[in-house]
């Protein structure tokens, strides 16, 4: 890193008086925050004057500059500072210690960039902090296209905040702000510029769809459209994924090709191949942050990125005759809108394969653990990707529905047929798929089954179980889910309520009543409201006492309904010696209109939110009411399966 003078492109604010009441931990006298675009990229200039009011904010005298050595070292301008009328020049005497690690290397991160550090010394309440640096972010990747985000926090400090984007005349880039922003632009002839005194803290609007949270940015690219992006990166994972004629990747796809007939199979293999035998490091080196890595150097070393294993997965597919694609992502769940931003690579933090194959696609990411195959839709729910295709292709929206089979089913018997006074037999699975069910695959397939029964025994006791007999779990790969089983005993806490009555209510069974969809008087009034997909599913079964009758027992109602874009459902069923119940709860809709929400706000009084009870009356002589439709009891049917009956729609 090296000393000098702001750069000429580069506007100061003028600080900003503190007023005399500031109260706070700081007040912000001045801060500016601009890019500036030429033929090599970009170059990011901050600066600040800060007064300090508290003593948790003397923190910000822990400077800290991150860098990539290939776009050229950082220069700082000034750190100063200011008291009672004295001006002091911290670098006189205090200097940056450069870190020679990876600054995220615990996280498995090889970025290769340098971080510098500094502790100011000596730093006061009361006193002035003044910091100044510009970095060049370049990419070598990106050349001199670029993009990126200006953005103002939603809840400042009190001061003075300053804006700036600024190009050369041949560097021009499109520019896109959120409407907040519109009216504190000033233009210029190579430049834009928002000046803020003391801004308002800004709140989104509640419950809205996540497109409508951008608040105070401003997008700037110098990319055309989104399949000049598409364009940019396809030739990179095209020649990286390219084989050598004594490559070693040929020859392992020649022995997928020898074992496995078909095509799927031979993908799901290669697929395999890439996740059991090469470890996830991100790895930014040499050609940037959005450069792959080859197929032959991470075939060799065996770790890489998400870039890089998926140009292995893509070499691997190749030399197989199956056709595939890279596609950039966002795992981040940020691209929801993503259509009305300018384009811009720095929107995806993700790259992975979808293949055609008879006429599918499947999707196959190589940074998943071993149990996640191709599948006909990506684990993560994507709502817009970018293929990367040679003639460019534009944003792809992926089409949502509701989902088939529930994220997380929860199944909990209770066998006390033995009486009311005595332990009960209790027996409780959990199904959970998706992202949740890998990272289960991930903490649970590292552990012994010894190890895992005695960390349940160490943790569980006391509650629910008495005692825990088993612990079981497996990675169901057909159902997509992580299956944990526990069996133990435990006491059940049946209710008291007199005259031998007795009652309980059943684990998972109750509904919440759904808040209201209302936003504040400032706010845009008719947005859609949104919520995040989810499918649930509760099932409980209790063998009931021997010595009771059917007659004896009822339980609360049942529920089918449908509030804010979501399903209610619960059942019971009195058979056999058990009373059993299934809960549901779907997204239907992601977002609902401004009208239905006021709708359903008025109905809401209405929802039945009751617990699941049952109840045991020794007096009682009414038969049960017939189930509208048979609920199964938890050991019955397979709950992995498909078209589980946790909706009134769904099953047989």
């Amino acid at each position: 890193m090296q000393r000098g003078p702001v750069p000429k492109w580069a506007v100061q604010s003028e600080p900003m008086p503190v007023p005399a009441d500031a109260a706070g931990a700081v007040f912000i006298r001045q801060q500016d925050s601009e890019v500036h675009l030429d033929g090599k990229g970009q170059q990011i200039y901050t600066a600040y004057r800060v007064r300090i009011l508290h003593p948790n904010a003397l923190q910000i005298g822990n400077l800290s500059l991150s860098w990539n050595p290939a776009a050229g070292p950082p220069t700082v301008h000034a750190i100063r500072i200011y008291r009672e009328g004295e001006v002091i020049d911290v670098l006189q005497k205090a200097t940056f210690e450069i870190l020679r690690r990876e600054d995220q290397l615990e996280a498995a991160r090889l970025d290769g960039n340098l971080t510098a550090v500094l502790r100011v010394p000596d730093l006061r309440v009361g006193d002035e902090l003044e910091f100044g640096a510009t970095i060049r972010t370049t990419d070598p990747t990106l050349g001199k296209d670029d993009a990126g985000l200006l953005l103002l926090g939603a809840e400042p400090a009190p001061g003075r905040y300053h804006l700036r984007l600024s190009w050369e005349a041949r560097d021009k880039p499109a520019i896109k702000m959120s409407a907040d922003m519109q009216p504190a632009a000033q233009d210029s002839a190579n430049a834009v510029d928002y000046r803020f005194d003391n801004p308002a803290a800004l709140a989104p609007p509640k419950d809205a769809p996540p497109r409508y949270l951008w608040q105070r940015a401003v997008e700037y690219s110098t990319f055309a459209d989104w399949q000049g992006v598409s364009r940019r990166f396809t030739p990179l994972f095209a020649e990286a994924s390219r084989l050598g004629a004594s490559s070693p990747v040929k020859a392992e796809a020649a022995r997928i090709m020898a074992a496995k007939p078909q095509p799927l199979d031979r993908a799901a293999a290669a697929l395999k191949l890439v996740q059991q035998n090469v470890r996830y490091i991100y790895v930014g080196l040499n050609g940037g942050n959005f450069s792959p890595a080859t197929a032959e150097e991470t075939w060799q070393r065996r770790y890489g990125d998400c870039k890089a294993v998926t140009v292995l997965l893509l070499a691997l597919l190749r030399e197989m005759g199956i056709e595939a694609q890279a596609v950039l992502v966002n795992n981040s769940g940020n691209d929801d809108g993503l259509d009305e931003r300018l384009p811009s690579p720095r929107m995806f933090d993700h790259v992975l394969v979808r293949a055609t194959i008879e006429g599918k696609a499947y999707w196959l990411d190589g940074t998943l653990p071993a149990v996640a195959s191709p599948s006909p839709e990506p684990v993560m729910p994507y709502e817009w990707v970018l293929p990367l295709t040679a003639g460019g292709s534009t944003l792809e929206r992926l089409a949502w529905k509701p989902a088939e089979r529930p994220d997380l089913v929860a199944l909990f018997e209770i066998d006390a047929s033995e009486g009311f006074d005595k332990p009960a037999r209790i027996t409780s699975t959990t199904i959970q798929r998706g992202i949740d069910g890998l990272k289960q695959e991930i903490q649970f397939s590292a552990t012994t089954p010894a190890q895992v029964l005695e960390a349940f025994r160490q943790n569980a006791i006391g509650n629910t179980w008495q005692t825990i007999e088993d612990v079981k779990w497996r990675y169901d790969q057909k159902a997509q889910a992580s299956v944990l089983t526990i069996v133990g005993t435990g006491k059940v806490d049946w209710d008291d309520e007199g005259g031998g009555s007795k009652g309980m209510a059943l684990p998972g069974g109750g509904f919440s009543p759904p808040e209201r969809r209302v936003r504040a008087a400032g706010q845009n009034q008719e947005l859609p409201y949104y919520s995040k997909p989810e499918f649930d599913c509760r099932v409980a079964t209790v063998r009931l006492p021997k010595a009771t009758k059917p007659a004896q027992w009822s339980h609360k109602p049942a529920i089918d309904t449908h509030m804010f874009g979501r399903s209610y459902y619960r059942a019971f069923d009195l058979r056999d010696g058990a009373l059993r119940m299934v809960r549901g709860t779907r997204v239907e809709q992601k977002e609902i209109a401004a009208a239905t929400a006021r709708r359903d706000n008025d109905r809401i009084a209405r929802f039945d939110n009751s617990m699941a009870w049952i109840t045991y009356d020794p007096d009682g002589t009414t038969p049960p009411a017939k189930a509208g439709r048979p609920v199964p009891a938890t050991w019955e049917i397979d709950w992995t399966a498909d078209n589980v009956p946790c909706l009134p729609a769904m099953g047989q």
